[in-house]
């Protein structure tokens, strides 16, 4: 269906994108290769405007590389206090060499800088001692290229929660640890594989590509 028979071919070289596509992948019986898998591919500039521009971006440089078809997924977090910062920079939100936890502290710092405190119908009840700076949401825009006949599919995704003054939980990545999610009490870094699956910007938009793909499929012609 996507890269050749059970293989997902995505464009990421994001470990923690990878996992996540893995385990929903998994249930279909569809294995999922990434750009850790293959030689020689293109350094790729996420230089575009939106998430979703960056998405083709990916899909399509990898997709015409190896001359099957590609999925590539192109995330972030928006936060409500900072005007939608950082957006689509949110991975190298401090800087082009920045990793998890430099993100995480530039995000905090930034939200430290502002004095205005969340508006009334908050997050629900967050642990002692913790506060909530900003209201925020992940985003997802997710894009399957094709070259054989040069279609792109794609789909968006949204989870909208807080971010909060510190870090919680170790799993997940990014900016997991700070984004509470009222919907569970706790942040997405606190949250099961299976859990974040259901409530994640990435897992939404995923399922809506494969509804998508789905209808396709079913509405091509029949055989004779």
């Amino acid at each position: 269906m996507i890269g050749g028979a059970g293989t997902v071919v995505v464009a990421t070289k994001n470990a923690g994108k990878v996992k996540e596509f893995a385990h929903a992948f998994a249930p279909m019986g569809l294995r999922v290769r990434s750009m850790f898998d293959y030689e020689g591919l293109p350094d790729i500039a996420e230089d575009g405007l939106t998430f979703a521009d960056n998405a083709r971006i990916k899909a399509r440089a990898v997709a015409e590389a190896l001359g099957m078809p590609a999925l590539a997924d192109d995330s972030g977090l928006e936060v409500e206090a900072l005007g939608g910062a950082p957006g689509v920079y949110s991975a190298r939100y401090a800087g082009e060499d920045a990793n998890d936890a430099r993100n995480n502290a530039k995000l905090l710092a930034e939200l430290d800088r502002l004095t205005a405190l969340p508006e009334e119908g908050g997050p629900g009840q967050l642990p002692a001692g913790v506060q909530a700076l900003s209201r925020a949401r992940f985003v997802c825009a997710l894009a399957l290229y094709d070259p054989a006949n040069r279609i792109f599919r794609e789909a968006a995704g949204y989870a909208d929660g807080w971010v909060i003054d510190r870090p919680l939980g170790e799993g997940g990545f990014g900016y997991d640890p700070l984004f509470w999610v009222p919907a569970f009490g706790r942040t997405m870094g606190q949250l099961s594989t299976e859990e974040k699956q259901t409530i994640s910007h990435r897992g939404r938009a995923l399922a809506k590509l494969l509804a998508e793909l789905s209808g396709s499929w079913a509405r091509r012609p029949k055989p004779e």
